[in-house]
């Protein structure tokens, strides 16, 4: 089965009337992952599979917008009748199960265990389920972030996470049939480069060689409309605006 994606979440920094955060669901032979947990997204995960079937969470770095719906999974498979059959893998940073254990006042991260089973992300890790290759690149934030590269029957996807421009983003995208790539600013501050705008993601997917770019998480500062456009001038491929609930073939 080739890759889809479903768009969950896109908006930056934080969720909007019917637009959530960060949030996507990947799908390929078989296996059903969860990518990024932003605000909202686990709402909208539920209207196209059962979360008790995921195969996998994958969560690029630790900001709000990008992982907090993780505690309502934790409620959901705790104390909400959708306990998965067995933990379900979560690759994550390292820091991931002792932040969530602190906000809910739990000592260690124990509780857990019996529902999520943390893996921590570094650079060059790779997890397969099935054809499914997920392989992860740390890549330039300001907190330890990774952008992901899946693999399947042939098709490539990429995914910048957050990012700002680094050669290691290019490489993750690398000939990938789609690469799903954030467009969060209009312009660099002086001496900060943590995020993309338009025209770096445009710059980095025709640098790699990508078949489609897909924007997303386009910050306050943009509209969607506008950053596609911009980023398709620098790409001169095929670009598109990612939209909630969109379904995508890589």
């Amino acid at each position: 089965m080739a890759l889809t994606l479903t768009v969950l979440g896109t908006a930056s920094p934080h969720p909007q009337p019917d637009r959530p955060c960060s949030g996507y669901l990947l799908r390929g032979s078989g296996a059903e992952v969860w990518v990024d947990a932003g605000p909202g997204t686990f709402a909208e995960l539920q209207r196209h599979t059962d979360p008790t079937r995921l195969t996998a969470i994958w969560i690029s770095h630790l900001h709000a917008d990008h992982s907090t719906d993780l505690l309502s999974a934790v409620y959901a498979f705790a104390f909400g009748g959708l306990t998965p059959p067995t933990p379900i893998p979560v690759y994550a940073p390292a820091d991931c199960p002792g932040r969530l254990a602190g906000f809910l006042g739990r000592p260690d991260v124990a509780f857990l265990r019996g529902i999520l089973d943390f893996r921590p992300l570094y650079d060059g890790h790779t997890a397969r389920h099935g054809e499914l290759l997920l392989t992860a690149r740390a890549v330039v934030h300001d907190t330890e972030a990774y952008g992901l590269r899946a693999e399947c029957a042939g098709s490539v996807l990429a995914y910048s996470g957050d990012s700002g421009p680094c050669a290691a983003l290019t490489e993750l995208a690398r000939d990938a049939d789609l690469f799903l790539c954030e467009a969060d600013i209009d312009a660099h501050r002086e001496g900060e480069q943590v995020h993309l705008t338009p025209e770096d993601a445009g710059t980095t997917a025709r640098a790699a060689g990508a078949g489609e770019l897909l924007v997303t998480h386009v910050g306050p500062t943009l509209t969607p409309e506008s950053a596609t456009a911009r980023a398709a001038a620098a790409f001169g491929g095929p670009t598109a605006t990612a939209r909630e609930g969109d379904l995508r073939r890589a």
